[in-house]
């Protein structure tokens, strides 16, 4: 299960998608720091069945930034982010990706 929340911004619309087993975690390596536990709330959002869930286009989305195995293949088959975009962090895929005039 993923979580998947959808925040709208002055700035535009970000979709933030993060495994449920993550949150709570922080993940740290070298300089890179992925605070899933003083963020949470950023993530946590509603609680998808990754193979059921209807996926919204990325077009309308200005950012996305996706944290953990789940949710980052779930990302990839739906064309949201490319693979080679994926990083990893203590072994955990996340990426981050930045649409400009998405509409």
């Amino acid at each position: 299960m993923i979580y998947v929340k959808i925040h709208d911004t002055d700035e535009g619309t970000i979709i933030a998608m993060c495994d449920e087993s993550l949150i709570g975690r922080v993940l740290e390596e070298g300089d890179l720091v992925l605070d899933l536990k003083d963020y949470s709330d950023f993530y946590v959002g509603d609680l998808v069945d990754p193979e059921s869930m209807e996926f919204p286009e990325h077009q309308k989305f200005n950012s996305a930034n996706i944290v953990g195995k789940e949710a980052v293949e779930t990302a990839i088959k739906q064309n949201l982010i490319k693979e080679e975009n994926v990083n990893k962090v203590m072994d955990v895929p996340y990426a981050h990706a930045y649409w400009m005039n998405p509409e």
